[in-house]
């Protein structure tokens, strides 16, 4: 028997970027978001990290973005819709070839950082992407931020769209996250965290930085993996959403 929305939900973080603990994180979690090869992240670190996932029994998606390490996908590059298209596409095929060989099959799609912040609000940005998710595998679901022009894409298409909310990012009242370097844009101690998980998964509503109380759907709660304490922080999550009475499946999952 299916699980009611209300008592399930989805626990992923974003991993293979080389910069945590995924084997630290991946026992807490029930989905991972695969850096493959843009942001972050190599054939030898998608290959390591999926047979980590195997070995957790944790679902698999894509993480892709721009190809900018520098600044690692978090700022915007002036892309048409064509290239973003493509960027998907190479990205989401490196890491299915990778995970064929491995015997596994990816389940979901999430864009990282920059182009994942703009195609929250840019339908042209979001169609693109949704589009060449479509080709490549429309059993794929797509991971967007909760009530985005992404998720609406995704709709829109007949692909399964993943409302996604974040543990430990501060909201502005429009439903977007705030801008990296801004006050309250990353909730830096674990009691906020706490707070925002209890709050979107029993109430399904955020505390937004100025004391708005904004409704949000939650389908999958994303934890980043780059953060120093990652690890502590999926510990505790995961066993305060349990405390709460919510089961921690992947979207698959019955």
């Amino acid at each position: 028997m299916t699980v009611p929305n209300r008592k399930r939900i989805d626990f992923n973080c974003d991993l293979g970027e080389g910069c945590g603990d995924d084997a630290a994180i991946l026992p807490y979690v029930s989905s991972a978001n695969i850096a493959c090869g843009g942001h972050a992240g190599d054939d030898a670190t998608m290959r390591a990290t999926l047979r980590l996932c195997r070995e957790h029994g944790v679902a698999i998606g894509a993480h892709p973005g721009y190809e900018d390490r520098e600044h690692f996908g978090r700022r915007v590059l002036p892309l048409d819709r064509d290239e973003i298209g493509m960027l998907i596409l190479s990205q989401l095929a490196r890491l299915a070839a990778i995970a064929d060989d491995e015997g596994l099959r990816l389940s979901h799609v999430k864009p990282h950082g920059a182009l994942y912040n703009l195609a929250a609000d840019d339908r042209i940005v979001a169609d693109a992407i949704v589009g060449s998710v479509a080709a490549f595998d429309p059993k794929l679901a797509v991971f967007g931020l909760s009530g985005s022009e992404l998720t609406a894409a995704a709709e829109a298409a007949g692909l399964r769209a993943v409302h996604e909310v974040f543990a430990e990012r501060g909201y502005g009242r429009n439903g977007r996250l705030l801008p990296r370097g801004t006050p309250g844009a990353v909730l830096e101690t674990l009691e906020q965290a706490i707070a925002q998980v209890h709050s979107l998964a029993t109430r399904g509503e955020v505390v937004c930085a100025d004391g708005h109380r904004l409704p949000l759907r939650a389908d999958t709660l994303c934890l980043h993996g780059d953060r120093a304490d990652a690890p502590e922080f999926a510990r505790a999550v995961r066993a305060a959403l349990e405390a709460d009475g919510i089961r921690i499946l992947a979207i698959d999952a019955a």
